[in-house]
């Protein structure tokens, strides 16, 4: 996919919306020193172009039940495409893997599992992980405390070239 061509508008726009999805049009206007229907069209072209693909709620993972997250290298058998998209679409459908990457390095899968407890995620790699087809191995850190947790993106500066 292509880089969308972004104004200093369109990056306020994103770091305001970032920092509060549930803005009202008119303030999010405001702040981005717009009227309300040039901010509101700017807004629909940001999310048909597929630069803002949704909005979500942030949540407290303890209070929700969610105590434990583990970072878990996955590697596969053979690293052909048909092992790796079969293993992709079924870490997609892993409701405790909360982010996953394919990765350069040791591993082939990198995975942010959320999860109870200790006995629950023992429950899922066991259980779960470790019976994917094409799983070869399974490496996992568990997160102690966080450090940060950044949902927004850092909006890279518009690049002027000098003349």
């Amino acid at each position: 996919m292509a880089q969308i061509a972004l104004d200093a508008i369109d990056r306020e726009i994103l770091i305001a919306l970032q920092a509060n999805a549930r803005l009202p049009n008119n303030d999010l206007a405001a702040a981005v020193g717009l009227s309300p229907s040039p901010c509101l069209r700017r807004v629909r072209r940001l999310e048909k172009l597929g630069v803002i693909t949704g909005y979500s709620a942030l949540l407290n993972r303890t209070r929700v039940g969610v105590g434990l997250t583990a970072f878990v290298s996955v590697d596969i058998e053979r690293n052909r495409k048909a092992e790796t998209d079969l293993l992709r679409a079924q870490i997609q459908a892993l409701p405790e893997v909360v982010a996953a990457h394919i990765v350069t390095g040791d591993s082939d899968f990198l995975l942010e599992v959320a999860t109870a407890n200790l006995e629950t995620f023992s429950q899922f790699v066991l259980g779960t992980l470790n019976k994917l087809p094409g799983v070869k191995g399974v490496r996992s850190n568990i997160s102690l405390d966080v450090v940060k947790h950044a949902a927004a993106l850092p909006i890279p500066a518009i690049e002027r070239n000098p003349q």
